[in-house]
């Protein structure tokens, strides 16, 4: 991808640049749509409009609610290729991952296998279920730059006699690359281990998702690509596991199947479930979604092209990644040594260059070592990130220098 094709930024019908469509404050570079995602204006005055029928009727809301969720989840489940009966709403992924962690059958001294790329939250939960079981968690460990079938061959490693759960990430959050979740789901069912698919950054970014994969259950968080309100996402199962998944709140669907027991939950603040699928819709009426994977996937390209390229320009290292199995709109750049080598630093860097740079983006931590992950969207332009290399890299190249200096 070169500069000159990415000189065109996507427009609104009217011709107005995409970001006029949200509401994200222009004095910040928005450059980290991976982490909490934008809602378009749109989008949130139709969340609006719902919290004003609930507050002006609420005895009528809550009397209807369930069978809307269940038309909003309807409306998700086509999107992302799924049926409607083997997908619910849960807050967010890591919360779709309790239900499962609090339902499943936890057989004394049951190990569960995770990688070491897992979302942290994610992990711990299921460190706390094998605790609950007497048993252990194994962690398979992957290269960076291994290949997805070297992937494969790492998880299934830790299968044992003993295994009771395998927890995989579709799209890894602290190093933007896909593991193998459809081979190792098939060589887990052959050995009936339920898997869990941590699918938390994939909503929006894969056309049907799920095609070809043989899982127990996958959590998918509706708020990042799919630009949904903070607070929808889906747990999908479409097995007999899911029989034994109830919702973490105890209301009075619980007599009902899996999933309409879900669509009843008591007083919660359910519009972000039926506002999601108004996100999704304002992106395939304006731009397309095939349209809108392109342009984040070539933009992605040349801003980790642009961004690595100053880095090395300065350090004279390499700072290019090679990712095994890179994500469309994700990408990772190596930082200088001694910046966000642990996952506290790297959300304290996060933090500094917010607040002194004027720039919101995600810096990540694996293995020791710091990568400022990069993440697009349709509101995003060459330009955004032209911005970061010509204007942060420097600055953290700095920072880097002071951070190893001898005191």
């Amino acid at each position: 991808m070169t500069a000159t094709s990415m000189t065109a930024c996507l427009t609104l019908p009217d011709g107005s640049p995409a970001a006029a469509a949200w509401t994200l404050q222009s004095e910040l570079r928005h450059l980290n749509h991976g982490s909490f995602g934008a809602v378009p204006a749109e989008v949130q005055a139709h969340q609006n409009a719902l919290r004003a029928q609930m507050d002006a009727a609420p005895v009528l809301w809550f009397s209807e609610l369930s069978s809307k969720i269940g038309a909003a989840r309807a409306k998700i489940a086509g999107f992302l290729g799924v049926a409607a009966d083997d997908t619910a709403f849960v807050p967010n992924a890591s919360g779709g991952a309790s239900v499962v962690y609090a339902n499943l059958p936890a057989r004394p001294g049951m190990e569960i296998v995770v990688t070491d790329h897992g979302y942290g939250a994610v992990t711990m939960g299921a460190e706390r279920l094998a605790r609950r079981s007497g048993g252990r968690v194994r962690v398979a460990r992957i290269p960076l730059d291994a290949t997805l079938q070297q992937a494969h061959d790492a998880v299934v490693a830790q299968f044992t006699d003993d295994t009771g759960l395998v927890v995989i990430d579709h799209v890894t959050s602290p190093t933007a690359r896909l593991l193998p979740v459809d081979t190792v789901s098939a060589e887990a069912r052959r050995r009936g281990i339920p898997v869990l698919v941590d699918g938390a950054h994939v909503p929006g970014l894969y056309d049907r998702p799920l095609d070809r994969l043989d899982c127990d259950f996958w959590v998918g968080n509706l708020h990042k690509f799919a630009c949904a309100p903070r607070g929808a996402a889906v747990l999908i199962a479409r097995t007999a596991q899911r029989d034994q998944l109830y919702p973490l709140i105890d209301s009075w669907g619980a007599p009902l199947n899996f999933p309409q027991r879900f669509d009843s939950q008591g007083t919660i603040d359910a519009t972000s479930y039926l506002a999601a699928p108004r996100s999704i819709a304002f992106i395939e009426h304006t731009w397309g979604w095939e349209a809108a994977r392109r342009y984040m996937s070539g933009l992605a390209d040349y801003a980790e092209e642009v961004i690595a390229s100053v880095f090395s320009a300065i350090t004279g290292e390499d700072h290019r990644v090679d990712v095994g199995s890179p994500v469309n709109a994700m990408r990772l750049v190596r930082l200088p040594a001694g910046l966000a080598t642990a996952h506290q630093d790297a959300d304290s860097l996060r933090d500094r260059v917010v607040r002194e740079l004027g720039v919101e983006t995600a810096f990540t931590s694996f293995g020791g070592t710091g990568y400022y992950r990069l993440s697009t969207h349709v509101y995003n332009t060459a330009e955004d990130f032209e911005h970061f290399a010509e204007h942060c890299v420097p600055v953290l190249c700095e920072w880097a220098r002071e951070a190893t200096r001898p005191h």
